[in-house]
């Protein structure tokens, strides 16, 4: 098992587009690459599994037992020539005072040496003291090296590896020089989605090139190889979905929405459910299916696309009025609404929720939350679900009286500190959960699923 942890002194530094090009790099060396993303990001990982042409998979202390970040890491980096876990922020930046849910904790964990993304931009001696600090900071941190981003030129480069020779024992694995090739794409929330991009392909293989150029493979895959221990694949308990084989799930999957995790992907399908794609801006009925899933994403960027399929939009608001299950999470939500504000502009949505989306300038709900389901009683040891919301939007003109799933303990949520829009079998949150595991979503949604198809079997029978 191969690995690294690719990190930073902070964010902003590169590691993301340093990841994903060095995945591609060494994917066409003829490697297996497997690519990891600490944290509760959706964006990172489309890119990361187009550059290495696996899944990408996420590891959160959040959302995530200890046992389950392990097991996953084992199960995916087992079949891979080499594993890259890229860190979110910077390597000792976490959540509380002690460090335990930081991108070091998971370094140790994984058991994976770090490597350090530097961005050396006004910076020469100065490197050494930075170094040094966060070799110091946690012995049981083993950095094994530096890859030196956005460096100004020769005479830059020069400074800088001296001044690391002479003052550390860090290994320099490459110095990047500053390149507008290097760069994506941003919006509101980070990288622009690559399902989104039409030339992602040929940017990804334009970054791993010049990191080809630039970084030394070779000494990259032998700190990688070092870590060779293999892990031990921990089993926690998962909650099983019963009878699920032979459902059909549709999931809005293309350019507007496209924020799902891998690990729940695979939980439906290797349970027997089958995943039907549709597309929102094209498609203009749902497939024949027992559920649908609105996953996050971007409607705003395609409110002109999505309010001009009126058919879908009719199709999606019967479907929800005769029964349908479905789950919906932020972008999801906000495509259920009654209209889209931005820039000036409404755009007519589905309508099922009696509400309309404004879009905001600064962030609303962002980070991670605590939800609470209201009608679980205060003894359950799961009352507290873990979730994150990342949304520059909320919900206006929403009448009193309507029901939600949640109350909302740490975070934005819809409205008044309730979330999860109750409505028929609709369950549509600002906040993203976890589908897999206990306290996963996909359990009860499919016991929702199974029963309504037990329903309308029966219905068809008796007609």
């Amino acid at each position: 098992m191969a690995r690294l942890f690719i990190s930073a002194a902070h964010k902003s530094s590169g590691k993301t587009t340093i990841t994903l090009g060095l995945s591609r790099a060494l994917v066409n060396l003829g490697l297996r690459v497997q690519t990891f993303k600490k944290g509760p990001d959706y964006i990172d990982p489309i890119w990361h599994g187009l550059a290495s042409r696996r899944p990408c998979y996420n590891l959160d202390f959040h959302m995530m037992r200890r046992d389950e970040i392990g097991a996953l890491f084992a199960r995916h980096a087992e079949s891979a020539d080499i594993s890259l876990i890229e860190g979110n922020k910077g390597l000792y930046d976490g959540m509380d005072l002690e460090g335990s849910n930081c991108n070091a904790a998971l370094a140790k964990q994984l058991r994976a040496p770090v490597v350090l993304v530097l961005d050396t931009q006004g910076m020469t001696r100065g490197v050494a003291p930075l170094v040094l600090g966060y070799e110091a900071f946690d012995r049981d941190v083993h950095i094994a090296g530096v890859i030196l981003n956005k460096v100004g030129g020769p005479r830059h480069e020069e400074k800088l590896r001296a001044v690391l020779e002479r003052y550390t024992r860090v290994r320099v694995l490459g110095a990047i020089r500053a390149d507008a090739q290097l760069t994506i794409a941003e919006r509101h929330l980070g990288l622009m989605p690559a399902n989104e991009t039409e030339s992602a392909e040929e940017r990804i293989e334009t970054i791993a090139n010049r990191l080809a150029e630039q970084v030394d493979l070779q000494a990259v895959l032998a700190l990688a190889r070092a870590a060779r221990s293999r892990m031990i694949p921990e089993t926690p308990a998962a909650a099983p979905i019963q009878h699920a084989s032979g459902l059909r799930l549709a999931y809005a999957r293309d350019r507007v929405f496209g924020f799902y995790y891998q690990e729940d992907l695979d939980t439906l399908r290797e349970a027997g459910v089958q995943l039907l794609p549709v597309d929102t801006c094209r498609d203009t009925r749902l497939p024949d299916c027992d559920g649908l899933l609105l996953g996050g994403g971007f409607p705003e960027m395609f409110a002109t696309e999505l309010a001009a399929n009126a058919d879908l939009r009719a199709d999606i608001h019967r479907a929800v009025e005769a029964g349908l299950p479905v789950y919906a999470e932020c972008g999801g939500l906000m495509y259920l609404c009654r209209s889209l504000q931005w820039e000036g502009l409404r755009h007519a949505m589905v309508g099922v929720i009696p509400g309309d989306v404004v879009m905001d300038k600064r962030p609303v709900g962002r980070g991670y939350a605590i939800l609470e389901e209201k009608d679980a009683p205060r003894t359950d040891p799961h009352l507290h679900l873990p979730a994150h919301e990342f949304h520059y939007s909320h919900v206006e003109n929403l009448p009193p009286g309507l029901s939600y799933a949640y109350r909302v303990v740490r975070g934005h949520g819809i409205a008044q500190q309730e979330d999860g829009f109750l409505h028929k079998h609709l369950l549509a949150s600002y906040c993203h959960r976890r589908g897999s595991g206990p306290q996963g979503w996909i359990g009860p949604f499919m016991e929702k699923v199974r029963a309504h198809r037990l329903q309308r079997n029966s219905a068809l029978k008796a007609a």
